[in-house]
């Protein structure tokens, strides 16, 4: 999928509203200490014909840790009943700009979804453009989902273990500066504070503009440049959610096949026997 743009623009998704092959998924979730819910947004005003993903319930109820991946049925099933079909052109965004939307782009990928793209500036860049919002909650045509996952883009706890072993791939976590040196605390109370051993730190608000939108690629290329491209690349963050931000990224600069690990810190910061180290 080298040089596939995973972005698309407000004006060309204005240009493809109510062509029923075009899909549109609000993904919004509050902010990382924020109250609230994402469908609060959606009630609000959201891009007409837009659909709405709950991350926390399209999630795995038998865990504790937050909006981890479901099962490849029970999300072909949350799926269909969204009326998500694999033939469509899904076009994911958030209320933020680029904060979760990311995040069901590469659920979408995850499970087998071959034409996924973010709205670029998400419903900030609708908004500043002047387009209509819709309040009207839709409801979508159900349809058949079969599970076809593809691995290849995610990674658990033994996975990432190993990784840090033989070094057979670049771990970068998304979470910022203070959080992964240690000296910040972090969002959730019981997570122990610092870093996995080898891991590079990219805080995710440095691939985003004040607007919401993607950096250009030649910014991004100075961004991911203590990274190096030509390897395998992991990205990790406290919840999954910002390391979809650092995927989305890479995607943009060609890497597609970027891995996310699914329980990031809050299942590595949230045990006791996983290996912590503070400091740059």
């Amino acid at each position: 999928m080298a040089g596939i743009n995973p972005l698309v623009s407000a004006a060309w998704l204005a240009e493809r509203l109510g062509d029923p092959a075009v899909l549109i998924v609000d993904a919004t979730l509050p902010l990382v200490g924020q109250p609230g819910h994402g469908r609060d947004s959606y009630l609000a005003g959201h891009v007409p014909g837009a659909v709405f993903f709950d991350i926390n319930a399209i999630a795995d109820p038998d865990t504790d840790l937050p909006h981890m991946l479901p099962t490849t049925q029970a999300f072909a099933e949350a799926a269909g009943a969204l009326g998500l079909s694999r033939d469509a052109t899904i076009v994911v965004y958030d209320a933020h700009g680029i904060y979760s939307a990311p995040r069901v782009w590469w659920t979408l990928r995850v499970m087998g979804y071959p034409k996924v793209f973010v709205l670029d500036g998400g419903l900030k860049a609708w908004r500043a453009e002047g387009r209509m919002l819709e309040t009207h909650v839709q409801t979508p045509l159900p349809v058949a989902v079969a599970p076809q996952p593809d691995p290849a883009l995610v990674r658990d706890l033994d996975a990432v273990t190993g990784i840090l072993a033989d070094g057979s791939a670049q771990i970068v976590d998304a979470r910022s500066a203070g959080r992964f040196t240690g000296q910040a605390p972090e969002p959730r109370a019981t997570l122990r504070s610092g870093h996995m051993p080898g891991a590079l730190n990219l805080p995710f608000d440095r691939v985003v503009n004040a607007d919401g939108t993607l950096k250009s690629v030649d910014e991004l290329k100075a961004v991911f440049a203590h990274v190096d491209l030509g390897r395998p690349i992991v990205t990790t963050c406290g919840s999954g959610v910002t390391a979809s931000v650092l995927a989305l990224s890479l995607a943009r600069l060609g890497r597609f096949d970027v891995a996310v690990y699914d329980g990031s810190w809050t299942e590595w910061g949230g045990r006791p026997d996983t290996a912590i180290v503070t400091g740059a």
